[in-house]
């Protein structure tokens, strides 16, 4: 599939570097940790738009209802991929956690949507 899509402006991460995922919460704190330092929001945001196959095969699948797979599978991979551009967003400035996660859709046009995934970056630090 290529490289992943760097946002115009966005820094980008150290090759290698690990972020660890344990410390991205939707909280306004860590548990066990102090915040020593904010880095400001960080972000990643896809923009993504339904295939004509991806359509059909959703239409047919609304015609039997239930969950429409298809369309679930294209918001879970569009959300991970603005997550992990969140992530190398707040690595290269230097972050090791993000607290305050949030995720935002919205529809520009009719098939294409935008999700945004945005936290505050910290390093946080074990209480001793």
């Amino acid at each position: 599939m290529g490289q992943p899509y760097q946002q115009p402006g966005a820094p980008t991460a150290q090759p290698g570097a690990s972020f660890d995922h344990s410390l991205v919460t939707g909280a306004f704190e860590l548990p066990n940790h102090t915040i020593v330092r904010n880095f400001g929001i960080v972000r990643g945001i896809v923009v993504r738009s339904r295939s004509i196959v991806g359509s059909i095969g959703a239409g047919l699948q609304q015609i039997v209802g239930g969950n429409i797979s298809l369309y679930t599978e294209l918001c879970e991979r569009a959300r991970g991929e603005a997550y992990e551009l969140m992530i190398q967003h707040a690595a290269a400035l230097g972050a090791n956690a993000i607290i305050s996660v949030r995720y935002d859709a919205t529809e520009i046009t009719a098939g294409v949507s935008e999700v945004l995934c945005y936290g505050t970056a910290v390093f946080a630090a074990p209480k001793q």
